[in-house]
């Protein structure tokens, strides 16, 4: 960051309201691969979640604030004296901690929501603020709905929370209904108009509802803002969030457009994005800006000979400054123990016992099968053992699938329930069809195929298929993740991985509710 630029606070929410995406849940050994790479990309501030949400949340805080040194923690709360009690003790730990508590102040979220009047949900946000500074001295405040409330009331509550104690003021465009211009205005009229503004950073959380999450959060940035609440990959409840890595590529490109940067490593924006990608199942699409496969394509001979001659005749930003190709240090299946942990280690997971052992022999047989194996690869390989130690009532025992042309294909299949094994056989439209009816001939799970997605998760026609199924079931819809070269398989694993984890205990709230 240049010494002559302010620092814009780059707030990370991809462990709270990305979580909020359907399907997108976490498990606190998860939480805690996407925090210490948050801090290898050297966010501000991670919000790590919703402490009063569930046991489940309280415990991932707490472990994120133990274990991140270099970025503060921080955890959200309603303005409820327990809410916030509790995200004061899950912080505990934090060597930098925060609390973010909010209440609505539109007219029709405080009318139809909360039923409280405009004075009872000033007297609530002040007394929410006075509280948390009992706890931490960085409190941050948010007007849910800011977007839609009234400027004047605005006013008036911003100027209340700064009074007692607030230094982090979020305005948030909650279901992404602004425009830029307006968004931009609103930030530099509540700075312009609260009297004791200058004691506080404005800080702005947008929605993409509109597609206009990235362009409202700039916006505000030339307006003051100095902090943006953002996600990796956009994730985010509805049509998600601003994109953490377009916010931080905007204002490092547009130097002669903004007077502030971050801190921010580019170096481990796609790595960062891949490792979200494979956690949540949610594959980022190739056409996105920066971290999308097809960033930096060029098809067209007209740009392709252009980037030769010149590569700023169409790129705007080096592929390899913001992580991609920057390490094309391959293994293979000469490749020992010592030199797979190590790579391991550079990606930021560490391996010890026998969890390394089961992974050196899922990297040995995934060699065997491909010739070269990448960091992508490696992180599916973990990513699926930490699946199978979290959840384990069923295991694929063996699959065969007997597909040809203008036959219906067959699938037999052996599931392990709780070690028991059981067979079954379907027909399908196709091989995966065929495969996940076997499957649910044993199961039974009445479950619904919300989504079914294939993803190459490297180049090459040996590349890993990663296969992602979304299924609900009574109402609770999660994800499932499956890798193999073989895309049959990893589909048949990515269906059980989401019956696996429709096993677990659903403890988390929708912290708005």
């Amino acid at each position: 960051m240049s010494l002559s630029k302010e620092h814009l606070i780059i707030f990370d929410t991809t462990l709270r309201d990305g979580e909020q995406s359907p399907g997108a849940a976490m498990t606190r050994d998860e939480k805690l691969r996407i925090a210490k790479a948050l801090e290898r990309l050297h966010v501000d501030v991670i919000e790590a979640g919703f402490p009063a949400a569930s046991n489940g949340d309280f415990s991932a805080v707490q472990a994120i604030a133990a274990a991140v040194k270099d970025s503060r923690i921080c955890a959200l709360a309603r303005a409820r004296d327990a809410d916030i009690r509790r995200a004061g003790d899950a912080i505990a730990g934090a060597a930098a901690g925060r609390i973010h508590t909010f209440i609505a102040t539109s007219p029709v979220h405080m009318q139809a929501k909360l039923r409280m009047s405009p004075d009872e949900v000033l007297e609530r946000a002040v007394a929410a603020v006075k509280l948390a500074r009992q706890y931490c001295d960085d409190v941050e405040f948010s007007p849910e709905d800011a977007g839609r409330s009234e400027e004047d009331f605005l006013c008036r509550v911003i100027e209340a929370v700064i009074d007692a104690g607030a230094r982090t003021i979020n305005i948030p465009d909650t279901v992404g209904y602004n425009l830029p211009d307006r968004f931009g205005q609103l930030i530099a009229n509540l700075r312009a108009r609260v009297p004791n503004a200058d004691q506080a950073i404005f800080s702005v959380h947008c929605h993409n509802d509109l597609g206009l999450a990235v362009a409202n959060s700039l916006s505000a940035v030339q307006h003051g803002a100095r902090q943006v609440e953002c996600t990796i990959n956009g994730l985010g409840e509805r049509a998600g969030n601003a994109a953490l890595e377009e916010i931080v590529m905007a204002v490092r490109t547009r130097t002669d457009a903004f007077a502030c940067d971050t801190r921010i490593d580019i170096s481990q924006i796609v790595p960062t994005s891949k490792l979200v990608s494979t956690i949540t199942g949610f594959p980022v699409q190739p056409n996105k800006a920066v971290v999308g496969a097809n960033a930096f394509a060029h098809e067209s001979g007209i740009h392709q000979d252009g980037v030769l001659k010149h590569r700023e005749t169409y790129e705007i930003m080096r592929a390899e400054d913001v992580g991609w190709a920057a390490n094309r240090m391959t293994l293979g299946k000469l490749s020992g123990r010592a030199a797979m942990r190590a790579r391991l280690g550079a990606l930021g997971i560490h391996l010890e016992g026998e969890a390394l052992n089961v992974v050196f022999a899922r990297f040995k047989d995934l060699a065997d099968r491909k010739a070269e194996i990448f960091d992508e690869d490696l992180q599916a390989l973990v990513n699926e053992d930490m699946q199978e130690e979290q959840a384990e009532r069923y295991r694929l025992g063996y699959l065969r699938v007997c597909s040809e042309m203008g036959t219906h294909p067959e699938a037999r299949v052996e599931v392990l329930v709780e070690g028991v094994a059981k067979t079954a056989s379907a027909v399908g439209g196709g091989p995966v069809d065929a495969a996940f009816k076997a499957i649910e001939a044993v199961v039974a799970s009445g479950a619904q195929l919300l989504l079914y997605s294939v993803n190459a998760i490297t180049t090459g026609t040996d590349a890993q298929g990663e296969v992602t199924v979304r299924l609900q079931q009574n109402g609770r819809i999660v994800n499932g993740l499956g890798a193999d070269t073989d895309i049959v398989l990893a589909s048949a694993k990515a269906y059980l991985s989401a019956l696996n984890r429709l096993q677990q205990p659903q403890e988390r709230r929708h912290p708005q509710i």
